[in-house]
């Protein structure tokens, strides 16, 4: 069945709030979309905190628009010597020579005045696009630490492209505003009081004509700019559609692929890229007629300027020098509006993504650190006490979980899909905070511990691996950023990962590229358990760390995995259950409570639910 675009849009809306009602252990399905949709809530406070970016620049911002006011004044200077010299060379009593010699003195100063507008007009542009180059550096490094500073629930609700749309092009359309259109209307708006000045001073009458367009450009431009402002937003929004449905289609081409799911995708593809180009189009239509409106006009106020000029030349009012300086005027009055008018369409884009960037720094970040929080040396007891949770109000997933580990036991979960096997582990990290009950590690409450310290002490081998772009080196030393080569390659021996390793083209210094796609599942999970036994915690989370690789794979896996548990206290997560055998407690889960406890030969003689997920007389879910 084909889905229609506002379909896709319906199942947005409803895969993030199941996502946020799973929390990390759901998938999401559909298009990504950013939620910020309309006129941003306070357009004041958003150029305001903008320009909050340059302001530390305010001295070298002043000499930049002093060097505007420069170049402004010359072109206008320029277009004043137009009156004499157009004078002189109509004058009757002069001499063919003199009128000549006249020219060149003129033009001379013409070029001097040329020469002084486009030095003006090199240094300010070179100095506003350092304030400008510095300005988004520092706005893309406060957007990348907020980032960092983010609970876990944000990533759960939001696509990879989403994300990386605020660091494109809603930073982008803000770095295009800050270099070029904040100098080209502030340079509008000097050359417009200029030229307007030397228009009253040289003659009232045409100067009136000129300035009753001025009501015509401020409407027609205010309605433009009404239509294009709100279709710039819809336009960002489609943009964030459209990106994140290519994400998730890239990340899982695999299964489309094996579904033969292509034609469906191209088919929806389409219909997000067709809002994409109508939504795109009605921006750029009603920013890009703004300025052959304002030019047509313009060129209106010209025709009747020079035909009232002339009559007024004919009845003796004024010399033709002023007429032809008065056409020059009109054009020139004319030019910084449309410069003004040409520049609301980036205007509202930077606006757009402004408001998306800093609604990202707005969100609140993961609960800050007790000022008395501790730095305990941790040794690795872990206690749960009616630990009650859910991701979201009024849906629970954990209920009332009570259990302990002391120091250097093994403790694995199991149990259906669902039951909050990874909840649990998540909790002990604080990527979430429970709601009732508390989790103590040698006796301290993990919300009581640094937040940083807190997670020191807890290795993590997930199922899902992650290898950053680097050498295998470099990889396994991300457990540990302080650690020698001689300790790196202890623990890829200690994850019976060396061997393999030294199978590589470079050995420890091959570079690892597409998260480890030159690698093997089975290599990329050792190479994982490497950098957990390099990390030293205490204590050590395994989930599904062999649920997708081969059963040889798994033995080398297991192998390096019983090297690493020695001596710390470890939680299994596990859907193969022989893996859990010689675990100290087994724990199984199903609706988010316990419904049974013990080691391996107690819950087979209990012949309950691990005895039926382990002998397979129910399939596990």
């Amino acid at each position: 069945m084909k889905r229609t675009l506002a379909d896709l849009q319906k199942q947005y809306a409803r895969a993030v709030n199941e996502s946020a009602r799973r929390g990390p252990g759901g998938r999401r399905g559909g298009p990504g979309a950013p939620r910020m949709t309309g006129k941003p809530k306070n357009i004041k406070s958003v150029i305001t905190r903008m320009f909050s970016y340059i302001a530390k620049y305010k001295y070298l911002l002043l000499v930049v628009f002093l060097l505007i006011l420069v170049t402004s004044v010359t072109s206008v200077f320029a277009t004043g010597l137009l009156r004499p010299i157009i004078n002189e060379l109509v004058e009757k009593d002069k001499t063919a020579l003199e009128r000549i010699g006249y020219l060149a003195q003129t033009l001379m100063l013409l070029g001097g005045v040329y020469l002084v507008g486009i030095c003006s007009n090199y240094l300010q542009a070179k100095m506003m696009l350092k304030i400008s180059q510095r300005s988004i550096e520092k706005l893309r490094n406060d957007l990348f630490d907020k980032i960092q500073m983010l609970p876990t629930s944000y990533f759960d609700k939001n696509t990879t492209g989403e994300v990386m749309s605020r660091f494109t092009n809603d930073v982008d359309n803000i770095d295009i505003m800050i270099t070029q259109t904040l100098t080209s209307t502030f340079s509008g708006l000097v050359q417009l009081i200029a030229t307007f000045v030397l228009m009253v001073t040289s003659n009232i009458w045409l100067t009136l004509i000129t300035v009753a367009f001025i009501p015509i450009f401020t409407f027609g431009g205010g309605l433009i700019a009404k239509h294009s402002g709100k279709y710039y937003k819809q336009q960002q929004a489609a943009l964030g559609a459209m990106n994140g449905y290519i994400e998730e289609t890239v990340n899982g081409v695999k299964v489309v692929k094996v579904f033969n799911h292509e034609d469906v995708c191209q088919e929806e593809f389409d219909l997000l890229n067709g809002d994409m180009r109508d939504k795109l189009f009605k921006a750029q239509f009603f920013g890009g007629i703004m300025g052959p409106i304002m030019h047509n006009f313009s060129q209106i106020s010209y025709g009747l300027t020079a035909g009232i000029g002339g009559l007024l030349c004919l009845a003796g009012v004024c010399d033709v020098g002023s007429v032809g300086l008065f056409c020059g005027l009109s054009r020139s009055f004319s030019m910084p509006i449309n410069m003004i008018s040409q520049q609301m369409s980036t205007i509202f884009a930077a606006l757009a993504g402004a408001e998306r960037v800093f609604a990202v720094m707005d969100m609140p970040p993961e609960t800050p650190d007790k000022s008395d929080a501790q730095t305990p040396v941790l040794k690795g007891e872990v206690v749960l006490e009616n630990v009650t949770f859910g991701y979201v109000p009024q849906t629970t997933v954990l209920k009332n979980i009570s259990l302990y580990a002391k120091a250097g036991q093994k403790i694995a979960f199991v149990g259906s899909t669902g039951a909050g096997k990874t909840t649990v582990t998540n909790l002990l990290n604080r990527f979430y905070d429970i709601e009732e009950g508390k989790i103590t590690i040698d006796g301290i409450n993990i919300k009581d511990i640094k937040r940083d310290v807190l997670r020191q002490n807890i290795a993590m081998v997930l199922q899902d691996t992650h290898l950053f772009t680097g050498t295998v080196m470099e990889n396994i030393r991300y457990g540990r950023l302080d650690a020698t080569d001689e300790e790196v390659i202890e623990a890829a021996k200690t994850a019976s990962a060396h061997s393999f390793i030294m199978r590589l083209s470079q050995g420890y210094n091959t570079m690892i590229t597409g998260d480890g796609a030159n690698l093997s599942q089975g290599q990329k999970q050792l190479l994982n358990i490497a950098r957990a036994a390099l990390s030293k915690a205490p204590i050590l989370v395994l989930d599904e760390a062999t649920s997708s690789v081969d059963t040889r794979t798994e033995r080398h896996i297991e192998h390096g995995m019983e090297r690493l548990m020695k001596n710390r206290t470890t939680f299994v997560i596990a859907h193969r259950l022989s893996t859990v055998r010689n675990a100290n407690a087994i724990m199984v889960l199903e609706n988010g409570e316990i419904i049974e406890r013990g080691n391996h030969e107690d819950l087979l003689k209990l012949k309950g639910r691990y005895y039926e997920l382990y002998t397979g007389v129910k399939e596990l879910d």
